[in-house]
């Protein structure tokens, strides 16, 4: 009876969204083809700085003499980079400032994923949600993007969903393979079923019991505060001005000379390691800070309400022998009915993710409670002859996730499911919410909001499939030539050509002699590979 009524709802919530998937699958097409069209006629960007980039220093040279920026962009993180790059390669003189070092907020806690959002489409199915399905095909689009422009840093990852019940077999494998259809040719790897005993040759640390077998679909797997790094980095080879390590102390702003209103025209900022000040002078302000949306917009309008309503996910490292090398594991259905991946990351296991709620700090520190409830769903699904210890966590890392309400909608009190972008009486564009998967649309369609406000002379966004730092002449047997030419360690080689890509030449030629055989150069910092920092 249960099989028959899941069945049942996953064929009719199947066929009505199927429809859409074609539709949308067709004007997708049809507006990719434009923008490539777009893309071509322009020819490629201009890049000013094809060589070296400049200094910290001469970047804050740049911010502090620059008259007007056209954009300054507040925020480090994926979501202020992205604004950047798509700003500066619309020919905008742009500006990014970050108070504390490029990604080191909530873009380098995440689950390392580049993903669509499986349980988002089971919702859109069953609760035939348009605005869902339409949410997770944006973001299927932005994985197969992102895995393109930076494939030294990101690569599809299979990932295992263990079934232990017969009925819900048909279910999942209906659910995934619609999460195949709606990527449709952006499809990575087409998803199959596994039997028992080849579920537990792929994954021998899974529960025996009750195992009836698996299905396996892929995503996206990349280093995320690598990426954050590129895409910041990108956007300084492309002109923009950017720096860490200097904060808004608060914002500038000026009478429009037709209306009287006070308008947003830039920031004082705080150089946080000198602790000199200074004005950046711009015609758009885009609030990209996360967590601290409210602070930024607090200081444009103090009686503006709070829209952020921020949120703990607390991952944790276990040793590498709790999974596969090359393989994760869904749970998609926890005890407080949140998914769990269960993930391999640089030779060990990550597993997370919690969603509870939590105060805005700068460094939030994972609560033990959240570490426990992961080792509890950890334990559900490893056979009994694994044991799961609380002194097998090595690391654990929290990050806030900025869940928002639209300040705009009457029902105030629910959460936007994906992101707002929100202009206030002053100017002050915002930028909140949203996932690191699709940081590039949202971007763009903040750019969009900010040209229209203010005028901006600019034309539609061109950072579909513009490659990212290090990109460019990588591939995937890169670190043998390191190896060759360099006599590097083969795992040192990897490494290199994994965080650097194509400029990781650059790096090796940096590195000290070893004085042995062999290596011949790559004189190790530490005598470890890997350092974990145990957090409790």
């Amino acid at each position: 009876m249960a099989f028959r009524k899941a069945l049942k709802g996953t064929l009719i919530g199947g066929g009505a969204v199927a429809t859409a998937v074609g539709l949308s699958q067709f004007f997708e097409y049809r507006k990719n083809q434009a923008r490539l069209a777009y893309v071509e006629a322009q020819g490629e960007l201009k890049v000013p700085f094809k060589d070296a980039l400049p200094t910290r220093e001469e970047q804050l040279s740049t911010l502090r003499n620059t008259e007007e920026f056209d954009v300054l962009v507040v925020g480090g993180g994926a979501t202020g980079s992205g604004c950047a790059l798509d700003a500066v390669t619309r020919n905008l003189k742009t500006a990014l400032v970050e108070r504390s070092d490029f990604s080191s907020g909530t873009s380098s806690r995440s689950t390392k994923l580049i993903h669509g959002g499986v349980r988002y489409l089971q919702k859109a199915i069953m609760k035939l949600d348009y605005e869902q399905y339409m949410m997770v095909k944006e973001a299927l689009h932005e994985r197969a993007n992102l895995l393109e422009i930076a494939p030294h840093l990101s690569a599809p990852l299979p990932i295992m969903l263990p079934v232990y019940k017969w009925w819900q077999l048909p279910y999942y494998w209906a659910g995934i393979k619609m999460y195949d259809l709606v990527a449709g040719s952006q499809c990575l790897k087409s998803s199959y079923v596994l039997s028992k005993s080849k579920a537990l040759e792929f994954f021998p640390m899974l529960k025996k019991d009750k195992l009836v077998g698996a299905i396996v679909y892929y995503d996206g797997q990349h280093n995320d505060a690598r990426m954050n790094l590129a895409i910041a980095l990108t956007a300084a080879r492309h002109g923009a001005a950017i720096a860490n390590y200097t904060e808004v102390v608060h914002l500038l702003k000026k009478p429009d000379p037709k209306t009287g209103q006070e308008k947003v025209c830039g920031a004082r900022c705080r150089d946080v390691v000198t602790g000199q000040e200074f004005d950046i002078r711009a015609k758009c302000v885009i609030n990209a800070t996360g967590p601290f949306t409210d602070s930024l917009r607090k200081m444009d309008n103090q009686k503006t309400a709070n829209i952020c309503q921020p949120s703990a996910g607390v991952h944790i490292v276990i040793p590498g022998y709790y999974s596969p090398d090359n393989m994760g594991l869904l749970d998609p259905a926890t005890s407080d009915g949140r998914v769990i991946f269960f993930l391999p990351w640089e030779k060990m296991t990550i597993a997370g993710t919690t969603d509870t709620p939590t105060e805005v700090t700068a460094h939030p520190i994972p609560m033990e409670d959240d570490i426990n409830f992961i080792l509890s769903e950890v334990r559900n699904y490893l056979s009994p002859d694994v044991e799961v210890r609380r002194g097998d966590v090595l690391a654990a890392w929290s990050g806030i996730r900025p869940l928002v309400t639209d300040p705009s909608s009457k029902d105030t009190q629910s959460i936007c499911r994906n992101h707002i972008v929100n202009v206030s009486d002053s100017g002050l564009i915002t930028i909140a919410g949203g996932k690191w998967t699709t940081y590039r649309s949202m971007a763009e369609e903040t750019l969009d909001a900010a040209i229209k406000a203010h005028n901006l002379s600019a034309g539609p966004s061109r950072t579909v499939g513009l490659t990212l730092e290090g990109g460019k002449d990588w591939t995937p047997t890169l670190y043998i030539r390191l190896v060759q030419d360099y006599g590097l360690e083969n795992e040192v080689a990897q490494h290199l050509a994994a965080t650097y890509g194509g400029r990781s030449f650059e790096v090796a030629k940096m590195a000290q002699v070893t004085g042995k055989r062999w290596p011949i150069v790559g004189k190790r910092l530490v005598s470890v590979v890997l350092i974990f920092q145990l957090v409790r």
